[in-house]
């Protein structure tokens, strides 16, 4: 009997170490057109070099059009309302954060056998003065993690808010992108068995501000000082991932790896939105379509741009179909898997439900990306448009609906100038019935945390 459950143990860690390790990088507020691959005016070697030996999305897109509802959508594959996040959190005066009820992708691989560590911002809820039973990132299946509730502070440069495993780090000397990748190399090299795949989580803080950057990076930029830091701060970001992708090389083979890159939002700068309306903190979108890099050496398709709209929101189910993984049980999964755009002779691609985006301060308040349209709106009751979400606003969201429809052919038009809801009046209908029945869905397991 022994026997057998030594072969079993044998069986299973053998399964184990053929999947392959997932990477995730994520940047803070970098905008459509900021990354050389992407026509940006960055330099950015190292994530052109990924897209160029992987897939890049030329229309993908963010969770929300801010932080932590975005990052959250990312974790889970669902609408950031389903997972208790509405809006950025501050937890010195919020109660939000990801519910503890929501199945994470770490905790998905975790169940498979999987490593997990997060490193850098988090901004999904961390322990504050008197919310102090709000959940840390090992709740939400990582085992080893190190992050900032938040920005880095006081800017990128020196920060001093880290906190790792619950024990606050005091002030780093560097800049943070460094000083993240530092962490996720020791944790490759210090904090893990080396026989079992991982997930290695690695959420930057640039170029959202405070910013900060070299002087000899940003001084080889053109424009403003601010322009200069800017750029600066995705410059070194691009030089500290080249740091941590050589590391993963001598770690396993590189087909043994998947990383995939992307933005929690788009820019806060309008300069570089490129052609796209408005900017971070907007439902148009310059406020929610990023960069979107799959690297997966021999699976993959080197070199291919797809144009099938796409988003953080497949992350979790493209992982599940890839790793041959159930979703999530119970859980509606808003988003798609990509494997079959990705990974070539693998089917046709479907998408189950349009991508849908609700945010409280964006006009418009709502919006769906079905195809090559877009369908936005206003909302049909009022609350002020504040920067800092208040709890006591979820009844009126969850039970208000929406008004002026407009409606924008994203291929012909994508800086949507031309509203096509009057001449298209059987799609408007047709698309407003779809983005209300997705409404009406998320609406019905948002959290109530005016009541808690």
């Amino acid at each position: 009997m022994r026997f057998f459950i030594v072969l079993l143990m044998l069986s299973v860690g053998a399964l184990a170490k053929e999947r392959p390790n997932v990477v995730i990088l994520l940047a803070d507020d970098l905008g459509f057109k900021d990354i050389g691959c992407y026509d940006g005016p960055v330099k950015t070697p190292t994530l052109d070099g990924l897209a160029a030996k992987g897939s890049k999305f030329s229309d993908f897109y963010s969770g929300c059009a801010v932080c932590s509802p975005s990052r959250a959508t990312l974790l889970t594959g669902r609408h950031h309302i389903r997972t208790g996040v509405y809006s950025w959190i501050h937890d010195a005066s919020q109660k939000s954060h990801l519910l503890e009820s929501e199945v994470t992708i770490a905790e998905v691989l975790k169940g498979e056998g999987y490593l997990t560590a997060h490193v850098g911002k988090w901004h999904l809820g961390l322990p504050y003065d008197k919310q102090k039973n709000k959940p840390t990132p090992d709740k939400h299946g990582f085992d080893y993690w190190m992050a900032t509730g938040n920005n880095a502070q006081p800017s990128h440069k020196n920060p001093n808010n880290f906190v790792r495993n619950g024990k606050k780090l005091g002030e780093i000397k560097g800049y943070s992108c460094q000083i993240v990748v530092d962490e996720a190399i020791n944790w490759l090299d210090n904090h893990r068995e080396k026989e079992k795949p991982f997930f290695l989580n690695v959420w930057f803080h640039e170029p959202h501000a405070p910013i900060a950057s070299p002087k000899e990076i940003s001084d080889t930029y053109k424009g403003d000082k601010k322009a200069q830091v800017y750029s600066g701060t995705i410059d070194n970001t691009d030089r500290a991932i080249k740091r941590l992708v050589e590391k993963l090389g001598k770690v396993a083979p590189k087909e043994d790896t998947i990383i995939i890159y992307g933005s929690d939002n788009g820019s806060y700068r309008s300069d570089r939105v490129g052609n796209l309306r408005a900017r971070k903190g907007s439902n148009w979108d310059g406020g929610i379509r990023v960069p979107g890099i799959f690297y997966w050496p021999g699976k993959i398709s080197a070199g291919k741009t797809i144009k099938t709209p796409a988003g953080l929101v497949d992350i979790l189910p493209t992982l599940c179909d890839i790793l041959e993984i159930e979703n999530p049980q119970n859980k509606h999964i808003d988003g798609s898997s990509l494997k079959s755009l990705l990974i070539p002779e693998q089917g046709e691609f479907e998408r189950h439900q349009p991508l849908f985006w609700h945010l409280q301060k964006s006009r418009p308040i709502v919006a769906i990306r079905d195809g090559k349209y877009s369908l936005v709106a206003e909302p049909d009751y009022e609350l002020s448009i504040s920067n800092m979400f208040k709890e006591e606003w979820i009844p009126a969201i969850k039970k208000g609906s929406y008004k002026n429809y407009q409606l924008f052919n994203l291929e012909d038009d994508p800086g949507q100038k031309n509203n096509l809801a009057q001449s298209k009046p059987e799609l408007l209908k047709k698309l407003k019935k779809k983005l209300l029945a997705i409404n009406k869905s998320v609406m019905s397991e948002g959290a109530d945390w005016h009541l808690k």
